[in-house]
C-alpha cells in the first residue's frame, strides 16, 4: 500500500544523497562526505532507533524520471531484503523538480520495484508493505491521494500483464486466458465476450482458425468492451496478439528460444492490462479490445509452408513461414474490430518479430503507422508514460515484398526489413482506417533486468502508453 498519511511514527526512512549536498540526518553531519552517492548506491545507518536507507542519486543535474523510478524501486528492494513492512519516503525533492506529474512514476517505481512473480510454489510468501510518502503540501493531500490511487490502478494493469506473460503455457491456455479476462471484467466493470470455434467459423475467421486448429486447446476470441464516454460514438480498437504457446509450428523455433514460447501473448496481455486500468479509473473513452488467443503447435491439423488460406476480410494468404503466425491471427482480429465492433481507428500490439531486437534492442519498441495525427497522439502518450518507441518508415516498394504470385498476399517477405513487412502485412487488412502497429518483441521480456523497476521475465510493456493514449480519467 502507498499512502501519504500514517507514516510519522515509521522508523524506517529513505534519504537521498546527491552531489556534495549535506544529508539531513542528525548524527551523520561529519561523515556524509565519505558516503557513496553514485546512482542506486546503498548505505544503511541505524541511529536513535531509526533505520536510514541512504540511496545515491548520482549527479542531480543528470537526474531524470527514469532514474527516479530506479532509486524508488531500489528503496523497496532494500526494504524487502531487510524484512521491513513499513518505509517512509520523502519525495519533496522530486515534487520540487517535476511537480505533481511525477506521482505516477513515483508509484510505478515503488510498485514495480516490489514486484515478484511468485509462481506456483507451495510455501510462497508474498511481500506486503506500507510505503508512506511525505514532502507533499498539506493543502493538497486529498488530491494527491486520489492521484496515487489512480496511479496504483495503472500499475496494477502492468502487473496483471506481467503475471500473464510469466505464466507457463499450461497455466494460461486460451481457455484459462479467457476465464481470467472474464474475472477482470467483472471486477473492473467492462464487458467481456468470448467467441468459440463455432462463432469464429460463422465469421469466416479462417486465418485465426488455421493457426488455432493446430492444438487440442481450442482458440478463443476475447472481446472486451469499455464504454466510458456516452457522449461519443467513436471507438478505438486495441488488438493484442494472444499466442499462449508458440512452438513455431513446422518452422520449428530453435532450441535456445524454446523457453520463451509461453510469452508470445504479451501484446494481448498489454491490451487486457490497459483496459483494466481504464475501467478502474473510469477514463472518458470508448475502447474495444480484441485478443485472438490460441496456440501454434505441431500436429496433423497444423498448417504448413506453401498452404494458401482464407481470411475474414476475403483476402487469400500464402504461407511462407508457420512461425509468422501472429500476423495471421491479427489480420482477422483487426478485421473483426473494424467490421463487427465498428472501431474508428486501431492499434495492434504484438511480440511479432525477433529482428526488431537487432534494430532497437530491449528498451525500445518499434512502431509503424499510416496516420500522422494518430501517431502524434500516441507519441504524446509514450512521452507521458516514459516508454520508448521508434517509428519505422513506410514506402510503397516495401509493400511489394509481401506480394504473392498465387494469393493476395504472403505472410513473410525477404530476409531484410522483417519488422516493417510484418507490420505492413497487418496494414493491408485495416483498409483506410487510422492505424498504429507496435512490435514489442524486444521490450516485453528482459533477462537479466535492465532497470531496477524490472524483474527477470515479463515487463508489462505497452500497458501504460496505451492507457495514456486516452487520458488520466475523470472522477
Amino acid at each position: 500500500m502507498i499512502s501519504i498519511s500514517g507514516g510519522k511514527e515509521c522508523r524506517n526512512k529513505v534519504v537521498f544523497a546527491y552531489d556534495d549536498k549535506p544529508i539531513n540526518i542528525k548524527g551523520v553531519e561529519q561523515t556524509y562526505y565519505t558516503l557513496d552517492r553514485s546512482l542506486n548506491s546503498i548505505n544503511n545507518i541505524y541511529i536513535d532507533n531509526n533505520f536510514y536507507v541512504i540511496i545515491g542519486l548520482g549527479s542531480y543535474k543528470e537526474f531524470n524520471i527514469k532514474k527516479m523510478k530506479s532509486v524508488l524501486a531500489k528503496s523497496i528492494k532494500c526494504m524487502k531484503k531487510n524484512n521491513m513492512i513499513k518505509l517512509h519516503i520523502n519525495i519533496n525533492l522530486f515534487i520540487k523538480r517535476y511537480g505533481e506529474d511525477c506521482l505516477f512514476h513515483v508509484v510505478e517505481g515503488i510498485k514495480l520495484g516490489s514486484y515478484e512473480f511468485y509462481g506456483y510454489k507451495k510455501d510462497r510468501k508474498e511481500f506486503n508493505y506500507n510505503a508512506y510518502l511525505s514532502g507533499i503540501s498539506d493543502d493538497n493531500t486529498q488530491h494527491i491521494q486520489e492521484l496515487i490511487i489512480e496511479a496504483e490502478n495503472i500499475v496494477d494493469g502492468v502487473i496483471l500483464a506481467r503475471d500473464m506473460v510469466n505464466a507457463p503455457a499450461n497455466k494460461l491456455t486460451p481457455e484459462l486466458f479467457s476465464e481470467e479476462v472474464l474475472s477482470l471484467g467483472r471486477k473492473a466493470g467492462f464487458v467481456v465476450d468470448i467467441l468459440e470455434v463455432d462463432a469464429l467459423e460463422k465469421l469466416n475467421m479462417n486465418a485465426f482458425l488455421t493457426v488455432g486448429k493446430s492444438s487440442g486447446n481450442a482458440p478463443k476470441l476475447i472481446v472486451m468492451r469499455y464504454n466510458g464516454d456516452d457522449t461519443s460514438e467513436k471507438v478505438t480498437g486495441l488488438i493484442g496478439k494472444g499466442v499462449t504457446c508458440d512452438t513455431g509450428g513446422y518452422c520449428l523455433k530453435p532450441g535456445e528460444t524454446m523457453a520463451g514460447i509461453k510469452g508470445d501473448m504479451a501484446g494481448g496481455a498489454a491490451v487486457v492490462g490497459a483496459i483494466y486500468a481504464l475501467a478502474m479509473n473510469k477514463v472518458k473513452a470508448n475502447v474495444v479490445g480484441v485478443v485472438p488467443a490460441c496456440e501454434n503447435r505441431i500436429s496433423r491439423e497444423s498448417f504448413i509452408p506453401g498452404d494458401v488460406i482464407d481470411s475474414m476480410s476475403g483476402k487469400t494468404i500464402e504461407i511462407i513461414n508457420t512461425d509468422a503466425e501472429g500476423r495471421l491471427i491479427l489480420a482477422d482480429a483487426v478485421t473483426y474490430a473494424i467490421e463487427k465492433e465498428h472501431a474508428d481507428k486501431v492499434i495492434d500490439i504484438a511480440t511479432l518479430t525477433g529482428v526488431v531486437v537487432k534494430a532497437l534492442g530491449f528498451t525500445t519498441a518499434g512502431v509503424l503507422s499510416n496516420n500522422n495525427d494518430f501517431f502524434n497522439d500516441f507519441k504524446n502518450a509514450y512521452k507521458t508514460s516514459g516508454e520508448q518507441y521508434w517509428r519505422f518508415p513506410i514506402y510503397d516498394e516495401y509493400r511489394d515484398l509481401i506480394k504473392s504470385d498465387i494469393a493476395d498476399i504472403k505472410n513473410m517477405g525477404t530476409d531484410y526489413l522483417g519488422t516493417i513487412t510484418a507490420g505492413l502485412f497487418i496494414e493491408s487488412f485495416v483498409k483506410d482506417y487510422p492505424w498504429i502497429h507496435l512490435d514489442i518483441a524486444g521490450t516485453a521480456w528482459v533477462k537479466p533486468p535492465i532497470f531496477e523497476y524490472q524483474s527477470e521475465g515479463a515487463t508489462g510493456a505497452g500497458v501504460t502508453t496505451l492507457y495514456y493514449l486516452f487520458g488520466i480519467g475523470e472522477k
